[in-house]
């Protein structure tokens, strides 16, 4: 059965299930326009790394971690006798998710420069006081004081959002083109509504790539 949804469904928005179809969706806006820029740009896939604290995974609670730490509260050993071990105190290991955001850059086949930066958002980079929220702001503010284009899309309704969006729509693409440092171009459209052609920004022979994305 086909989605009842022009653009696109907001049950893919789901936190439980998210980490598939941000995977697919990297993967395929790789496919999509490396094979349409070769030969003159390359299109790669970038990990952003951190550790997600106990407090992060909270925050986002449907979010499934690879490592589940269970605390069983203190326990007491039974008494031995003279001569085994020493009982010792018990404590709780404290593990630590590790989180790998990953995001696209289009670099130039000869000079391998970074032409534009692609993010699509996910509910650990949108949530507020988390690491993964620092980690992603600190990337975005490193790219938009360099000459780097930058491409950011929200598929996700919940979670916060720059000022330069906020109230537009339910979903946006916002670009930042490395020669215009104080103006950004925003496509927001609604649940009901289809996904916009964008402007992919490069650099000749190929200035500008209209380009639509397109949800798994």
């Amino acid at each position: 059965m086909r989605s009842p949804f022009p653009g696109m469904d907001p049950y893919l928005e789901a936190p439980s299930g998210w980490a598939g179809v941000h995977s697919r969706l990297i993967n395929a806006i790789s496919d999509d326009l490396g094979d349409r820029l070769a030969p003159a740009f390359v299109v790669t896939i970038e990990e952003r790394v951190y550790i997600a604290a106990p407090n992060d995974l909270m925050t986002v609670p449907a979010v499934v971690p690879d490592v589940f730490v269970i605390s069983a509260g203190r326990q007491e050993l039974p008494a031995v006798s003279e001569g085994a071990i020493t009982p010792p105190v018990l404590v709780e290991a404290l593990v630590e998710e590790e989180v790998h955001d990953r995001y696209l850059e289009i670099r130039d086949t000869r000079s391998r420069a970074v032409i534009t930066t692609i993010e699509a958002l996910s509910p650990y980079n949108k949530a507020a006081g988390t690491r993964g929220r620092e980690a992603f702001l600190r990337k975005r503010q490193a790219v938009l004081a360099s000459q780097t284009n930058w491409i950011e899309i929200d598929l996700l309704r919940a979670g916060e959002r720059p000022p330069e969006v906020r109230g537009r729509g339910d979903y946006y693409a916002l670009l930042r083109r490395g020669e215009a440092i104080a103006r950004y171009a925003v496509w927001a459209w609604g649940l009901r509504e289809r996904l916009p052609t964008i402007a992919v920004p490069l650099h000749p022979p190929i200035r500008t790539f209209p380009w639509i994305c397109r949800p798994c």
